[in-house]
C-alpha cells in the first residue's frame, strides 16, 4: 500500500512537471510571436507598448531578468540607427531652437521637484530620481544618477516604475493633444522632447506625428540627454560623502548618433543604405517599447506608492504645460 501511494505521488509530480514545462513553452512561444509581430510594420509603437503591458499582466515575461539589459542596448542601437535618416543642418537648427526650452525646463523641473518632495514628505533619493527622470531623459537619467547618489535597488525600481507608467500614458496622449491644438511638426517634436520622459516614448510619439517631428524630437532629446553629465557632477557633490568618488556613466551612444547623421548628410554612398538602417532602427524601437511594456509587471506597479505617483504626475503635468505654453507663445 505504501509503495502504491509513493508511485502515485511520483507519477503526479511528473505530471505537474510536464504541465509546467508545457506552460512555460507556450508562454515563450506567445512572447516570441508578439516580439516578431512588433518587428513587422503591422504594429505601431503604442500598440507594441500595449502588447507588452498585456503580456506582463496576463502571460508573464519569460526572460524578465534580461529585460533591462536588452532594452537598454536595443534603445541605444535604435537611436543610433535613426541618425542615418536625419539631415545634420536641420538637426543643428532644431538643437539651437531647443536649447532655451531645454535649460529653462530642466531648472524649473528640478526646483518644482524639490518643493514637491518637501511638501509630500517623500524619500529624498527616490523623489530626486523621479525628478531627474522627468527633467532629462527618463530611465536613462535614473540609471546614470542612481549610482552617483548611491540609491538602493528598491528606490531605483520604484522611480523607474513611476517614469515608465507616465511614459506609456504620454505615448497615447501627446499625439492626440498635438493634433487637437493643430501644432506644427516642428513644434510638436520640440514639445515631445521637452515634456516626455524617456527617449523611446519621445521617438514613438513624434514618429506617429510625422518625419519632421521625429527629426526635431530626436535631436533635441539627445542634446537634452547630455545634461546628465553636469547634473551627475552636481548630484555627486550634493549626495556624496567626503573621500568617496562615484563613477558617472557617459551617454556615448549620442556621439554615434551624431556620427551616423554626419555620414548620412555628407557621404553620398551612405545615403543608399540609410533607408534600410532607419527601417531596422524603427523596428528596433517598436520592439523596445514592447519590452518596456513587458517590464511593467504587477509587482513593479504595486511598489509605487500613492504619494510618489502623485509627485511624478504633478511634476510631469507641470513640465508639459509649462513647455507647451512656451512653445505656443515663442515658437508656433
Amino acid at each position: 500500500m505504501h509503495h502504491k501511494l509513493r508511485d502515485r505521488r511520483v507519477q503526479y509530480n511528473d505530471y505537474l512537471r510536464k504541465t509546467l514545462n508545457k506552460r512555460i513553452s507556450v508562454r515563450e512561444l506567445v512572447f516570441a510571436g508578439l516580439a516578431i509581430l512588433c518587428i513587422s510594420s503591422l504594429v505601431s509603437p503604442p500598440m507594441a507598448l500595449l502588447f507588452g503591458i498585456l503580456t506582463a499582466w496576463f502571460i508573464g515575461h519569460p526572460y524578465l531578468h534580461l529585460n533591462h539589459k536588452i532594452t537598454h542596448f536595443l534603445l541605444q542601437a535604435s537611436v543610433v540607427g535613426l541618425g542615418f535618416g536625419m539631415d545634420a543642418g536641420n538637426a543643428f537648427k532644431a538643437g539651437q531652437e531647443g536649447i532655451m526650452f531645454t535649460v529653462a525646463s530642466i531648472l524649473a523641473t528640478l526646483i518644482m521637484g524639490y518643493l514637491l518632495c518637501r511638501l509630500f514628505a517623500i524619500d529624498k533619493k527616490t523623489a530626486y530620481l523621479v525628478t531627474v527622470g522627468t527633467a532629462i531623459c527618463g530611465g536613462s537619467a535614473i540609471a546614470a544618477i542612481a549610482p552617483v547618489i548611491r540609491a538602493k535597488e528598491k528606490q531605483v525600481s520604484v522611480a523607474l516604475g513611476v517614469v515608465f507608467m507616465l511614459n506609456a500614458l504620454a505615448l497615447f496622449v501627446f499625439p492626440l493633444i498635438g493634433h487637437a491644438l493643430g501644432m506644427s511638426q516642428e513644434a510638436f517634436g520640440l514639445w515631445s522632447a521637452v515634456a516626455i520622459h524617456d527617449t523611446s516614448s519621445v521617438v514613438g510619439a513624434a514618429g506617429r506625428y510625422g518625419a519632421m517631428a521625429l527629426e526635431t524630437a530626436t535631436t533635441v532629446k539627445l542634446a537634452r540627454a547630455l545634461w546628465i553629465i553636469p547634473l551627475a557632477l552636481i548630484s555627486s557633490m550634493a549626495f556624496g560623502k567626503k573621500g568617496r568618488k562615484s563613477k558617472i556613466k557617459m551617454p556615448y551612444f549620442i556621439g554615434l548618433f551624431i556620427l551616423g547623421m554626419l555620414l548620412h548628410t555628407y557621404v553620398p554612398a551612405v545615403r543608399h543604405v540609410s533607408p534600410y538602417i532607419t527601417s531596422i532602427a524603427s523596428s528596433g524601437l517598436t520592439l523596445t517599447l514592447f519590452l518596456i511594456g513587458c517590464g511593467l509587471t504587477r509587482k513593479v506597479i504595486g511598489t509605487v506608492g500613492g504619494k510618489l505617483l502623485l509627485l511624478g504626475l504633478v511634476l510631469w503635468i507641470f513640465t508639459a504645460v509649462l513647455s507647451l505654453c512656451g512653445i505656443i507663445f515663442f515658437v508656433s
